[in-house]
C-alpha cells in the first residue's frame, strides 16, 4: 500500500525545515550598520537598524538562506544575514573596555599603596593591642600566682589553727582530769585525816577510860601487901 502523497510531502518538508539552533549570544559586525528584518531576505520589511557591536541571542539559524533569527535586548525578534554576527564584540567596544581597564589598572597601584598603608596602621595597632594584652597577661599571671601562694598559706593557717584547737581541746580534758584526780586525792587525804584524827580521840578516850582503873588496881595491890 502506498503512503498518502500528503504525508510524503509533509515528511520532506520535515527534512528540509533546518533545526532550530541552540540560542546563543553573538555580536553585530563592527564594520557595517546592520538591518533587523521580518523575514529572511531584503524584500522583509526592516524593523530595525542594529548598529555595530549590538549584543542579540541567536535563537536559530537557516542554513539555506543563510539567515538568523535573532532577538535584541530589548524583546524584538527578527532576521539578519549570519555573515553580519560574529561571536566577539565589536572592536571599539572591546578598545573603549580595554581603555577603560587600563584606566583602572593605573589607579589600582594608588589604591593599593593606600590599602597597603592602612594594612600596615592596622598591623601596627595590632602588635601594639599583642603587647599591652601581653603585659597585662603577665601581670594577671603574677596576681594569680600571688594569691594561689596566698591561699596555700591560708590553707596551713587553718590547718595549724585547726590542729592548736584540738590540741587545746585535748589538754583541756587533761587539766579537767588532773584537777578531778587532785580533788580525789584531796577528798581521800581528809578522809584520812578525819580517820586518823577519830582514832586519836577515841584512843585518847579508851585511855582516858583504862588508866584510872590501871591505877586503882595498883593502889589496891599495894594496900593489899600492907
Amino acid at each position: 500500500m502506498r503512503p498518502p502523497a500528503l504525508f510524503v510531502l509533509c515528511l520532506c518538508a520535515a527534512l528540509l525545515t533546518p533545526l532550530p539552533a541552540q540560542a546563543e549570544t553573538r555580536y553585530i559586525t563592527d564594520q557595517i550598520e546592520s538591518t533587523l528584518r521580518a523575514g529572511e531576505s531584503t524584500r522583509f520589511k526592516i524593523l530595525k537598524m542594529l548598529p555595530s557591536g549590538t549584543r542579540v541571542e541567536v535563537l536559530d539559524i537557516n542554513q539555506t538562506t543563510k539567515y538568523a533569527r535573532v532577538r535584541t535586548a530589548d524583546g524584538a525578534v527578527g532576521f539578519v544575514p549570519e555573515a553580519q554576527l560574529q561571536n566577539e564584540p565589536a572592536a571599539r567596544n572591546r578598545l573603549a573596555e580595554l581603555e577603560t581597564r587600563l584606566a583602572e589598572l593605573q589607579q589600582e597601584p594608588d589604591a593599593l599603596a593606600a590599602r597597603l598603608a592602612k594594612v600596615q596602621n592596622e598591623h601596627s595597632d595590632l602588635q601594639s593591642g599583642y603587647q599591652t594584652l601581653e603585659r597585662e597577661k603577665q601581670l594577671l599571671e603574677q596576681q594569680l600566682a600571688t594569691i594561689r601562694h596566698a591561699s596555700a598559706n591560708v590553707m596551713d593557717i587553718t590547718n595549724d589553727r585547726e590542729r592548736l584547737r584540738l590540741q587545746v581541746a585535748n589538754l583541756t580534758r587533761a587539766r579537767a582530769d588532773l584537777e578531778q584526780e587532785n580533788r580525789d586525792l584531796k577528798n581521800q587525804t581528809n578522809q584520812r585525816w578525819f580517820l586518823i584524827g577519830a582514832g586519836v580521840l577515841i584512843g585518847g578516850i579508851l585511855l582516858g577510860l583504862i588508866l584510872p582503873h590501871l591505877r586503882l588496881g595498883r593502889r589496891k595491890s599495894n594496900w593489899g601487901s600492907l
